[in-house]
């Protein structure tokens, strides 16, 4: 019989370490294929106070690192990390500082055609933030990331012309913080052990393995969630 267990990734689209996690969760269940392991992605805002039209990134960074020096010291510390991984980090294209308010809306919509379709739109959003330089707070570049990943895009352009799940998401991301989340990404496995940031394949599929080894033996249904 093949074990199962939920990993619910608590993330932002415009965190380096959720793209780097998202790699390297992907690299722990290659390496489990007797547990089957469903993905749900979770909203998080690392900054809700950016306005919808987004803002300069590079003044913005600057403001939050004080020079940029600092700008380059972390950008250079996390690029290797990114290509050990596959991932081709490009932070000079990055022109927006996005508010993801409305990427997590669309995240959600995502969930509910299916697991597949919301990893889908997770992996083309990060993508095309970090390795293109898209603004993601874009309605435009929401709409073909989601008809990317299998949505129907005219639905999707609706909802998002209007306030739908915009408070349900607000609170998801309030909720979050209230657990405890103040970093990303953040992995709740089985919704009640959390395995915090991008750590690597092998910690993750070993926490991932012993949750599903403990849910296989019922030793979960008597923790209290």
């Amino acid at each position: 019989m093949t074990n199962s267990i939920t990993v619910d990734v608590v993330s932002d689209v415009v965190c380096p370490w959720c793209f780097i996690g998202q790699k390297r969760l992907d690299s722990a269940i290659a390496s489990l294929p007797d547990i089957d392991v469903e993905v749900r992605w979770r909203p998080f805002q690392l900054d809700a106070t950016i306005p919808s039209e987004g803002m300069d990134r590079k003044a913005y960074m600057l403001a939050k690192f004080g020079s940029e020096e600092k700008l380059r010291e972390m950008h250079a510390r996390i690029v290797p990390l990114g290509e050990a991984e596959g991932i081709h980090f490009d932070f000079d294209a990055i022109k927006v500082s996005p508010n993801t308010l409305d990427a997590h809306r669309v995240i959600r919509w995502a969930g509910t055609a299916g697991n597949d379709a919301q990893n889908r739109l997770v992996r083309n959003l990060f993508q095309l933030y970090f390795e293109k330089g898209v603004n993601i707070g874009d309605h435009g570049a929401l709409i073909d990331a989601a008809r990317g990943a299998g949505l129907d895009a005219p639905v999707i352009e609706t909802l998002l012309s209007g306030d739908a799940d915009r408070e349900a998401v607000s609170e998801e991301v309030v909720t979050a913080s209230k657990m405890g989340i103040t970093g990303v990404p953040c992995f709740l496995l089985e919704s009640k052990y959390a395995v915090m940031g991008a750590q690597d394949a092998a910690t993750l599929a070993d926490a991932i393995s012993q949750v599903a080894a403990a849910k296989a033996r019922g030793e979960l249904e008597t923790t209290p969630s």
